[in-house]
């Protein structure tokens, strides 16, 4: 017997080919996930002051989470933190923010004494957003940039959250809109899900030097921004919710033949 041999089992030496095969732990970037938890947190909050019944802060809440998942992707992208989490965890916030969120707060505001065309049109908008958001995953790496195919859900949810905020603002009750609310509503749902493109942006460089008069034309648009907010931004979402159809009537435009003269 060998002096070393114990007569008791022993392990088997683990190989490197069998470490490598271990199962890692990854960890997750947190910068853009704050970013992105910051703005679930802010669809969750519109919600329950909607069912609270404070819907100015409802409003105000979508238009934050907003801002907050714009900021969260391009954080990723100057940070070169971009991961698969952090684009599932995004669309599942948006989901929610952009959604679920604007959906109930127009319901409970302005649709609730429709009966079923109330409750019919907040779900077009919550199907219209999810929908929205599994064809953009799907075409993330195929699509032009510069465009978005639909309506982004971030812009239809503040078109649906401005109505409510200038409203509030200017002591209208839900109820006597409830016509436009609803038209409104059932426009940014099925916008979202059509193929008409709007401009996203994302051609903007923020690490090039711009002129001095843009630096000029920001600082203007703070200013008309901070004279009546409610209403100029609402102003703002409108003309873009329609810029898509703008663009699609003046390529149609483009492409229609000219009739021949008649001889």
């Amino acid at each position: 017997m060998d002096e070393h041999d114990t007569g008791l089992p022993t392990e088997p030496e683990s190989s490197e080919e069998d470490q490598s095969t271990l199962p890692r732990h990854r960890g997750i970037y947190l910068l853009p996930n704050l970013f992105t938890t910051g703005a679930l947190f802010a669809g969750f909050f519109s919600i329950v002051q909607a069912m609270n019944g404070r819907f100015e802060q409802a409003a105000i809440a979508i238009f934050v989470a907003m801002i907050l998942d714009g900021l969260d992707g391009r954080v990723a992208r100057l940070t070169n933190t971009q991961s698969a989490f952090g684009a599932e965890y995004d669309s599942l916030s948006d989901m929610v923010s952009f959604g679920v969120a604007p959906a109930l707060v127009i319901y409970s505001f302005a649709l609730k004494g429709m009966g079923k065309l109330g409750w019919i049109a907040a779900f077009v908008f919550c199907a219209g957003a999810a929908l929205r958001l599994a064809r953009f995953n799907t075409l993330l790496g195929v699509q032009d940039k510069r465009w978005f195919q639909g309506l982004p859900s971030p812009a239809a949810a503040t078109l649906v959250a401005g109505l409510v905020w200038v409203m509030v603002d200017n002591h209208v009750t839900g109820p006597d809109i409830r016509w436009l609310a609803w038209a409104l509503t059932l426009f940014a749902g099925i916008s979202m899900v059509t193929n008409l493109r709007f401009y996203s942006g994302k051609d903007i460089n923020l690490k090039r030097s711009v002129p001095f008069l843009v630096i000029v034309l920001i600082a203007l648009s703070i200013a008309l921004v901070a004279i009546d907010p409610p209403i100029v931004l609402l102003l703002l979402l409108v003309a873009y919710g329609f810029s898509g159809y703008v663009i699609w009537a003046y390529r149609r435009l483009r492409r229609r033949p000219w009739a021949a003269p008649a001889e």
